[in-house]
């Protein structure tokens, strides 16, 4: 995603007013991205960015101030604060250990959260961005939202100019259903191992812009995820289920709870990359970092309602240091079982597929962060190259892609039920 030196203001509305009766329940800070979990839905939310010091303000409407839950800090994040801004406002500032801007923001359909991405920023484009207090703009019809920027010179797909900024029109919200899945497909019985494809992006976020022919990451990124479905699917070994099959926009946290609620059994998000020069190329495989799984182990198991399964063990009434030794357990299984599937892959994709030299990297990256998934994040190559770029919009690329994918599958399971 590319970094606006700009400011940028989200906003969903429903109709008629609302007592704040919602309370914050959780804050994900991850590798590029910033997510806020609400205990009920909210009305809408404002961001702005601070300095003296630097900071990154939210208010967020039809939200009560109340003590936050434990927030990792670390990265761009070294602390964080909320306070009540009127009866029905409440402000909740986040402060930066380096300057960081804002590139998109998204509510989820359910109004249950918001979802920040963000990039390192030098000290003189936070400057502009902290200047450029873009005017949310909104539209009354009911749950439909857009996102504004400011006009300098930014490009949108499907924008239009309205009022001198830039609207990007999202897409409908969807319906909420609680506990929503996909469905799973393939596998011959339900005791076949649950592989969950997650294709990186979506909707009203393109992704990284192709140098060939100006494609978009979120096209690779689901065609690359169905030749992987497909021929994991004509395998017979193992079940599969997509995190989106169409062109819809899903926030980070809810790309990972859908592996979570169908107790999947490996869950694996595809992307692809972009850097500055079109030199660089070759796939590589992230996996979760050390530092990551310690902060997220002590989150889950801090948070008020430890109703969660996890491995099949409910935590509700356990104590909270038992808790949060069993969520590190997990955790570090999981860790585990990760770095040993993207070993596979490489091997596996290797002959068909170019690498970098040093494949295997990690990184807080939100997908990951299911404690008891095992989760890798496949970038497949860089857009900005423009002969990786015409290898993952080829057939040819997708099917080598999905041929290692599956092989690297295959030989996980294997290993797997042999060690028990």
């Amino acid at each position: 995603m590319s970094l606006f030196a700009a400011l940028m203001a989200a906003t969903m509305m429903v109709p008629g007013p609302a007592a704040a009766t919602a309370t914050i329940s959780a804050v994900d800070v991850g590798y590029d991205s910033l997510t806020v979990m609400f205990d009920d839905a909210v009305e809408g939310a404002r961001m702005f960015l601070l300095d003296g010091p630097e900071r990154i303000a939210l208010d967020i409407d039809g939200v009560r101030a109340a003590p936050l839950p434990p927030i990792s800090t670390g990265g761009f994040v070294s602390g964080a604060r909320t306070g009540q801004r009127g009866e029905n406002t409440a402000r909740m500032v986040f402060d930066l250990a380096t300057p960081t801007v804002v590139t998109n923001a998204a509510m989820a359909a359910d109004g249950r959260s918001l979802t920040l991405s963000v990039a390192p920023a030098d000290a003189r484009s936070f400057a502009d961005a902290v200047r450029a207090r873009a005017r949310t703009l909104f539209s009354a019809v009911g749950f439909r939202r857009s996102t504004a920027l400011p006009v300098q010179g930014v490009q949108a797909q499907g924008a239009e100019i309205e009022d001198g900024a830039i609207v990007v029109p999202l897409e409908p919200a969807r319906p909420y259903v609680p506990d929503a899945v996909p469905p799973v497909r393939g596998g011959r019985g339900s005791n076949r191992p649950l592989v969950v494809i997650d294709a990186g992006h979506g909707g009203h976020d393109p992704g990284a812009t192709s140098v060939f022919e100006g494609r978009k990451e979120k096209d690779a990124s689901l065609a690359i995820a169905r030749a992987v479905r497909d021929a994991l699917i004509a395998t017979g070994r193992v079940r599969v289920a997509m995190t989106r099959d169409d062109d819809r926009f899903l926030v980070l946290q809810e790309r990972r709870e859908i592996a979570r609620r169908l107790k999947a059994d490996l869950f694996i998000s595809i992307h692809a990359d972009s850097a500055p020069a079109d030199l660089a190329r070759g796939a590589s495989i992230y996996t979760l970092s050390e530092v990551a799984s310690d902060q997220v182990a002590a989150r889950l198991a801090a948070r008020e309602n430890r109703s969660d399964i996890l491995n099949g063990v409910n935590l509700g009434n356990a104590a909270p240091d038992v808790s949060s030794i069993l969520v590190d357990l997990a955790q570090r299984e999981s860790m585990n079982m990760s770095s040993s599937f993207a070993g596979l892959m490489q091997r596996e994709m290797a002959p068909a597929v170019p690498f970098r030299s040093s494949y295997h990297r990690f990184a807080a990256f939100a997908v990951l962060k299911a404690p008891d998934v095992p989760s890798v994040l496949l970038e497949t190559g860089y857009m900005s190259n423009i002969e990786d770029s015409k290898f993952l919009f080829s057939r040819e690329g997708r099917t080598a892609i999905a041929d290692g994918v599956t092989r690297a599958v295959t030989a996980y399971f294997a290993r797997r039920m042999a060690s028990r």
